[in-house]
């Protein structure tokens, strides 16, 4: 069975307007099927977690509905705005994306990432940590698939 990178960026956001929503539907769909790349966490601590706990999301409960609902992502954000205490207003996710826009990897990361993608010149890259888990992505795509 062959492992998929999630190639959907945090960088997008669905009708919900919240950035990495679609992202972690994505990873968590694969994981439930066992198709999520090795190295990806379908609800890791990062990004992930920021989103579950910006918008009172119990992680959990996430999987447990992904997994045993397999939601498109529509059918996705439509159980999210049923949860309880969920927060979804304007200000709320704002603040979040704002956030997820602002993130910078420590620099271990940020050089681990530049040198596994041949890039030896940190200051010709955007330094957030959306920017640099794209070329993180598409860098295992392309060992995995391309190469």
């Amino acid at each position: 069975m062959a492992k998929i990178v999630p190639l959907i960026s945090s960088g997008v956001a669905g009708p919900l307007g919240v950035l990495h929503l679609p992202r972690l539907w994505l990873k968590v769909s694969l994981e439930a099927r066992g198709k999520l790349a090795d190295g990806y966490p379908g609800i890791g601590k990062g990004y992930d977690m920021m989103v579950c706990s910006a918008l009172n999301l119990n992680p959990d409960a996430v999987k447990k509905f992904i997994t045993d609902s397999k939601p498109n992502y529509p059918q996705f954000e439509a159980w999210i705005k049923k949860q309880p205490g969920v927060k979804l207003d304007k200000a709320t996710i704002h603040k979040l994306n704002v956030s997820i826009q602002g993130y910078i990897h420590d620099e271990g990361t940020c050089s681990g990432i530049l040198k596994a993608s041949g890039i030896s010149e940190a200051s010709s890259v955007c330094p957030d940590a959306i920017n640099l888990n794209n070329l993180d992505d598409w860098q295992e795509f392309h060992a995995a698939e391309l190469k």
